[in-house]
């Protein structure tokens, strides 16, 4: 009998690793949104037969899933292929804690009962807001992106794409009560869930007011280009001519993408003049991703202004990034020796400022790459007075592989989340125009340099989520104490 349990033991734990691996397939680029349920009430399933299955989930989820990580790493931080395989298993093993409390969770608030129609949405909105947040967060592929291009994504602009994650989460609760022949549960379980699917609030309205036209660079420069000094010229004539064709196309707004400009314009007076001369030309405002001086060690990652009519001769406005990449961007000051280990990692300073530029009456909401993972990030740029969102990124680390689509589907929630349109040039793509309710207006064919021309609109409304944020929290915390409670009087 040992030898059985042993052998049921690491069965239950492989099948819920292979569930796991194929989470990634629900988002983009796949976009198979119906996977998520199913595979969560896979893991559901194990879960109330009393196996302990949640960590080997989320290592597949969170380890397999992130394979693209390790290319780069490879390519870029110079590490040995072993070395960046082991990183990536790393980070799953670190980010599989969380599937494994949801687990833990779930188990201990309902058990094999029917309460975890109430408890696995709890666990699951809890867990996903931990991953948000716990060790600076890391919300890739967040559960409730997959309710994009459905009926259900207005509940986004209410609860945020945390609190979004109840719905698959309750669809799996029920799918898996119907799979153990708990026939009434299961049929309200789903009932509820299909209504909540069917009859979801509308999103944000397309705002009225005038259309604006934004021109969104996409220069398609390699990353091993990039930073390499003998490129810049071409670098910056590439960007220049894009911008010049685009200009004559009548356009309110010309944007390029993160670190477009490779290099300190306070050290680099000639191309800070060029630079100058190329805007009044263009007799067009630009906002440019560029890097300013904080220090003598330290700089900032972020995204200027320059406006031809502007001769005050002032600074160029800045909007800094204010949630850094851990281990790429700066180095967590408990492990300081990792430098000595990986050189090339940058010494970056977060921001302090509001993270919103005015230019010509309008405030656009900066939020610098790794930044439209989160949604406290875009709903502080509206709390500031951010009219549209401007999204400028540099996916070209991870190649050809889904991260830049799992990257954009991120960006896509955020003008859910806040009724916005997002404005998102990408050095290698996806650079696109995305409106209010998360639909893309326009985008640019992937790896292709060119200039995206396409309209939006500027917004002051408040959704429910802007308003309240991430209320849905303790909302779940007490779904999880009413389970646990009612679990208590039934076996008291």
């Amino acid at each position: 009998m040992p030898a059985i349990e042993t052998i049921a033991h690491y069965r239950s734990h492989i099948i819920a690793f292979g569930l796991g691996a194929m989470m990634p397939f629900a988002f983009s680029p796949y976009d198979q949104p119906w996977l998520a349920p199913l595979l969560l009430a896979g893991l559901l399933g194990l879960l109330m037969r009393g196996h302990a299955a949640g960590y080997a989930f989320g290592l597949g989820w969170f380890g397999l899933g992130a394979w693209w990580l390790a290319p780069t790493l490879h390519t870029f931080g110079h590490l040995p292929w072993l070395v960046a395989a082991l990183c990536v298993a790393l980070v799953g093993c670190v980010m599989a804690a969380l599937p494994a409390l949801l687990g833990w969770l779930c188990w201990r608030t309902a058990g094999r009962s029917s309460r975890v129609l109430l408890a696995f949405p709890a666990a699951t909105v809890c867990e996903e807001w931990l991953r948000g947040h716990l060790f600076t967060g890391l919300p890739w592929t967040a559960l409730g992106n997959v309710l994009l291009d459905t009926p259900a994504i207005g509940w986004a602009s209410w609860f945020g794409v945390y609190g979004a994650a109840a719905l698959p989460a309750l669809a799996a609760a029920a799918l898996t009560l119907l799979s153990m022949r708990r026939w009434r549960p299961a049929i309200a379980g789903g009932a509820l869930a299909l209504l909540l699917f069917w009859l979801a609030p509308p999103t944000a309205a397309i705002p009225d007011g005038p259309l604006y036209r934004a021109a969104l660079v996409q220069g398609n420069i390699p990353q091993d280009q990039k930073w390499d000094a003998a490129f810049v010229d071409e670098t910056m004539q590439r960007y220049a001519d894009l911008s010049a064709t685009a200009a004559r196309g009548n356009v309110d707004l010309i944007i390029w993408p993160e670190a477009a400009v490779p290099f300190f314009l306070e050290r680099a007076p000639g191309w800070n003049g060029w630079l100058n001369t190329q805007v009044d030309s263009w007799h067009t405002p630009l906002l440019f991703g560029g890097l300013k001086l904080t220090g003598k060690r330290t700089a900032q990652n972020g995204l200027l202004a320059d406006d031809p009519l502007d001769v005050s001769g002032a600074e160029r406005p800045f909007a800094g990034k204010h949630h850094l990449v851990p281990f790429g961007e700066y180095v967590p000051s408990w492990i300081p020796f990792l430098h000595a280990l990986v050189p090339e990692i940058a010494d970056f300073k977060a921001a302090e400022d509001s993270g919103v530029l005015l230019l010509r009456g309008h405030r656009y909401g900066a939020l610098i790459c790794y930044e439209s993972l989160f949604p406290e990030e875009a709903r502080a740029r509206v709390l500031h007075g951010a009219d549209v969102l401007v999204n400028v990124t540099n996916d070209a680390w991870y190649g050809t592989t889904p991260a830049a689509w799992q990257h954009f589907q991120a960006a896509r929630m955020r003008a859910v989340e806040t009724g916005r349109y997002v404005l998102r040039a990408a050095n290698t793509g996806v650079t696109a125009v995305i409106a209010p309710d998360g639909s893309v207006q326009a985008s640019l064919p992937w790896w292709q340099q060119g200039s995206l021309i396409a309209s939006y609109q500027l917004s002051n409304l408040q959704t429910p989520y802007m308003r309240w944020g991430d209320w849905p929290l303790p909302g779940a915390l007490l779904m999880l104490a009413i389970a646990l409670q009612a679990g208590r009087r039934r076996h008291g």
